[in-house]
């Protein structure tokens, strides 16, 4: 049972928005607002009840960050509607007592924290963590470094797109188990999230051998030239087509096709479901995506021995690093969050894989638990 669930109507284009708040600890919730056609309430439950359990994975005893409850916003819209701004504007305005008091929440899919911190202002307040500002001593200067850290350029993308991906790549390489060296990974989605990750493996020495964007798959079997896929996707993570390099070939096979040992997706909520399980290749499948897999193709999976990184340790490193960042747990720059990162992940994901190979059960069912062991007795 949820906490709070709220469903909005656009006046003006009749669009759906919602929100659900799976529980508050510390009087607040955290986590991201996503707008797409055929965003569903269930879909929102959903995920705001990963974020529960990814608030709590990465609790750290000592840090002045402890964890909040999971919260997360969806709009049922387009990202290219011609008034998708205008949406996103008013729903924040309708959802803006809930802001100011117990919902912090910043970027996911179809929504850019530029965006979202241009209509904070424009609506009154001072970001959309206005709820987490309030719980600290001095909001302005936790602020002030959560903006100086996404102000941190790293090879010509901001930190706060790479520190994602970078988790995303920390569990598949701890997960992997033996050298990089070799090994090959499929990716479903560039934005973002998919595009860090495939930095991250490739200069690990993983060969990113396939990139499926919204326009289609990108392969080549040597590995492709993530840095530079990287400098020529729009702010959509779409690749242009007309700057690949030899050897790089545009395909029109499923991304599940590819022979892979490292399998990403990305992109959306439920890519991988029963009818398409059979499809996957990979011996380890690491989600960056909310919800990538459903239970059903889960249990299939690991069934075959597929091994199932779930989303709330893998892709928790961006949620984390705002709120490491805002309480002063890590000065805003790449080598503390990277080395918080690794640290905090890698040691998450050993603790996993050790808890699910003793109970013989799936990485999903061992992390909940170590999620629910590390939150006993914070409120």
């Amino acid at each position: 049972m949820s906490y709070l669930e709220v469903t909005w109507t656009d006046e003006v284009t009749g669009c759906r928005g919602y929100l659900v708040v799976d529980a508050l600890r510390q009087g607040a919730s955290s986590g991201g607002l996503r707008m797409r056609a055929g965003c569903t309430l269930d879909e929102v439950r959903d995920l705001a009840r990963g974020m529960t359990l990814k608030e709590a994975v990465v609790r750290v005893p000592g840090d002045r960050y402890q964890p909040f409850g999971g919260g997360k916003g969806g709009i049922d819209c387009s990202p290219h509607h011609p008034d998708a701004r205008g949406v996103l504007r008013r729903y924040l305005q309708a959802m803006r007592p809930l802001l100011e008091t117990i919902w912090s929440t910043g970027e996911d899919l179809g929504v850019r924290q530029d965006v979202l911190d241009e209509l904070a202002g424009e609506i009154g307040l001072r970001s959309t963590i206005e709820a987490a500002l309030r719980r600290l001593p001095d909001p302005e200067a936790g602020l002030a470094q959560v903006k100086a850290g996404f102000a941190v350029d790293v090879d010509g993308i901001s930190l706060a797109d790479l520190v994602g991906g970078y988790g995303v790549a920390t569990c598949a390489l701890t997960a992997l188990g033996v050298s990089a060296a070799g090994s090959r990974a499929v990716i479903q989605g560039f934005g973002s999230m998919g595009g860090a990750t495939a930095r991250y493996l490739a200069r690990a020495g993983v060969r990113v051998v396939g990139i499926a964007d919204a326009d289609g798959l990108v392969v080549n079997p040597s590995g492709l030239d993530v840095e530079n896929l990287l400098r020529h996707r729009d702010g959509f993570g779409r690749i242009d087509r007309s700057r690949l390099a030899p050897g790089d070939v545009v395909s029109s096979s499923s991304w599940l096709d590819l022979p892979c040992d490292i399998l990403v997706p990305a992109a959306v909520s439920y890519a991988l479901t029963a009818e398409n399980a059979a499809d996957v290749r990979a011996r380890l499948v690491v989600e960056a995506a909310n919800v990538a897999t459903t239970p059903d193709a889960e249990a299939l999976l690991h069934a075959r021995g597929v091994v199932v990184v779930p989303d709330f340790v893998a892709n928790v490193a961006t949620n984390a690093w705002w709120w490491w960042t805002l309480f002063g747990d890590i000065s805003p720059t790449a080598e503390a969050a990277y080395a918080k990162i690794s640290s905090v992940l890698g040691s998450l994901t050993l603790a996993t894989l050790a808890r699910a190979s003793a109970d013989a059960t799936t990485l999903r069912v061992a992390a909940t638990a170590l999620a629910r062991a590390a939150v006993d007795g914070v409120e």
